[in-house]
């Protein structure tokens, strides 16, 4: 099995947009995240998105076409995670049920062409889900209702979380002390969702936490056309 890391932008302050894709002993290929829409690239408002850095382009470096992706995990929709959704109509796109119910927020209107796109298939699941083997979804309300995060387990590296947004930064780790973004929803769900990670963290003995948008282990992480096995 292997992990890539996929920098799909930059934010500003070297603040990535992420994705990841796992691929599994038996050739399935698991997307989480799609980053932002085709039209944004080259888009500058003190962040910008290069040709090679969308989705597709980066994923081709690899040689996986969007025709390959069998799932494309949907973490939340905000435009930053599900703007490229419509570019896998092939792939099974699952959420979580809590998220789907939440889709009418004005929130995510803006790319909303982007993931309800006619032909789209959507997978609902209630709660922390083994997706395949080696790969389990993690609820994680907070940032967002029914926003979901990854755990994937590594033969090689050990166990690896990939917090998404429910820790998007380093300093963000304590649940008790931790600050509430002006993103984030739901205090008392972040801290919780906070807690669960780093529980689950502690329980598998993660290698790794990645949190989402955090300039400086982003830094040091092994990115696409790198990998962890």
């Amino acid at each position: 099995m292997k992990l890539y890391l996929l920098r799909l932008a930059d934010m500003g302050g070297g603040t990535p947009a992420a994705g990841y894709l796992v691929q599994t002993d038996d050739g399935t290929n698991v997307l989480i995240d799609s980053g932002f829409p085709r039209e944004m690239i080259g888009a500058s408002e003190g962040w910008s998105i290069d040709e090679d850095q969308f989705v597709v382009n980066q994923l081709a470096q690899i040689g996986v076409a969007p025709e390959d992706i069998h799932y494309l995990v949907v973490t939340h929709l905000d435009a930053d995670h599900a703007g490229a959704n419509d570019e896998f109509p092939s792939a099974e796109l699952v959420i979580q049920r809590a998220h789907q119910e939440a889709r009418e927020s004005p929130r995510f209107q803006s790319i909303r062409s982007h993931w309800d796109a006619p032909g789209l298939r959507y997978r609902i699941v209630d709660g922390d889900t083994e997706l395949v083997p080696g790969v389990e979804l993690v609820e994680t309300g907070g940032h967002v209702p029914g926003h979901q995060s990854v755990l994937v387990r590594l033969p090689e590296t050990g166990p690896v979380i990939l917090a998404i947004d429910a820790i998007p930064h380093g300093d963000l780790l304590d649940p008790d002390t931790r600050a509430i973004t002006e993103y984030d929803q739901d205090e008392a769900a972040v801290r919780a969702s906070t807690r669960k990670l780093v529980e689950l963290a502690h329980r598998e003995n993660a290698a790794l936490i990645v949190r989402g948008h955090d300039a400086a282990q982003w830094e040091a992480l092994r990115t696409l056309p790198g990998f962890y096995s």
